[in-house]
């Protein structure tokens, strides 16, 4: 986002502070407490290593981590300030961050990540976990919010050994979202090492190829056209409509038949996630779907963050209609309710933070447009009605 906003110093400077406390095996927490040293809520408390509640006199992190987008995000400041002493100084630290990674959290060796609590996907209430937490009753409610309590107390008490944490299968979950990000950053990291001069990109692009075989392999539903959430040791599919189903159509390995078949059935036409203004974080016709504001997040509101997404994939890929229709649709969102958090898919209404820097992503979506309109009017590139469907996502 500071990118996209030519703020490349203070894009430098986040990166850098992420980094700051990266542990030697190379572990970087979701969050760094640096001036309020004692956590705000219980959630946050439990969320820390048991030896590390001894030490809330001084910095510290947390024990999760959360999507590892990071990689794009050097590469995008790299693309834009070209600093190769940045690029430089980045390089190793997320070399050790990719590698801890996948020997921490690669549990089976099929090159898929798993999350070990819902406050790690990114969507900390994603109705998907439903079946795995046990909560039957549609809309969020407080018994849903002890249910994951319970989940990280669990997780405490085990001192966040991930090992032990694994063979409990309390909450074990490789989620649609988080392994396709992880797959593209895997890319970026290779492309970071090819413009370093470092020698070892072809492995991080072995890794996101594997990672995107397993994603097509396991987590694919050919009959519903989905990409399910799996858990536990078995690979078992969290079959929830989520507005995730669709999001690993941005990878090269994905055949285009597939593509065309999860994008057809739930995001181009009308279906349970067509509303006035997309992306509904949860399919409409889901029991756990609620469009309002709510402590229980990500079960039915529209986040810009959805349409950012894939927006960049359906323009790249001659989709100009429909990512056009995603960019009015967050243009729309905020003139009526500004920046906020989440909105109403049905109403506009926002919720939740205001001024929130995620839809400000918008600035990031009209850019894409413009530069697209501009190589095509040079007469460049025409990607109306382009095939293959599938390809790298221009994210």
């Amino acid at each position: 986002m500071l990118s996209a906003l030519g703020e490349e110093k203070m894009a430098k400077e986040h990166l850098r502070s992420l980094f700051e406390m990266q542990r030697p095996d190379g572990f970087v927490g979701h969050m760094n407490y640096w001036k309020r040293l004692w956590p705000g809520r219980v959630t946050d408390f439990l969320q820390l290593r048991p030896r590390d509640v001894l030490r809330l006199y001084k910095p510290h992190m947390s024990a999760l981590v959360q999507p590892p987008i990071v990689a794009q995000a050097v590469l995008r400041v790299y693309r834009y300030s070209h600093d190769e002493a940045f690029l430089t100084e980045m390089l190793p630290k997320l070399k050790k961050y990719y590698k801890w990674l996948a020997e921490n959290r690669d549990f089976e060796g099929e090159g898929l990540l798993s999350i070990i609590t819902p406050f790690e996907s990114g969507m900390d209430w994603k109705a998907s976990y439903d079946p795995l937490l046990k909560y039957d009753r549609g809309k969020a409610g407080p018994l849903l919010f002890w249910k994951v309590l319970q989940v990280d107390a669990h997780n405490f008490f085990y001192n966040y050994n991930l090992q032990a944490i694994y063979r409990s299968n309390r909450f074990i979950v490789k989620d649609a979202a988080f392994n396709t990000v992880y797959a593209q950053n895997l890319e970026a990291m290779a492309e970071l090492c090819r413009l370093a001069g470092d020698k070892d990109g072809p492995g991080f692009l072995e890794k996101a190829e594997q990672t995107e075989q397993s994603i097509l392999r396991h987590m694919y539903d050919e009959q519903d056209a989905a990409f399910y959430d799996l858990h536990g040791h078995q690979f078992q599919k969290l079959r929830v409509r989520t507005g995730t189903i669709f999001f690993p159509v941005v990878l090269k390995s994905v055949p285009d038949e597939v593509c065309r078949n999860v994008l057809e059935r739930h995001l181009l036409h009308k279906g349970s996630f067509h509303v006035p203004y997309p992306v509904p974080s949860l399919a409409t016709d889901e029991p756990a779907f609620n469009p309002d504001g709510s402590l229980y997040i990500w079960r039915g509101p529209t986040w810009v963050v959805f349409n950012w997404f894939m927006q960049g994939y359906l323009q790249e890929k001659g989709y100009r209609q429909e990512a056009n229709k995603l960019l009015m649709s967050v243009k729309r969102l905020i003139t009526k309710s500004g920046f906020r958090e989440y909105y109403n898919p049905f109403t506009g209404k926002g919720h939740g933070a205001e001024e929130f820097t995620w839809s400000g992503l918008v600035v990031d979506m009209i850019n894409r447009q413009q530069e697209e309109g501009a190589k095509e009017r040079g007469g460049s590139l025409n990607r109306q009605g382009s095939q293959p469907f599938c390809g790298g996502s221009s994210l």
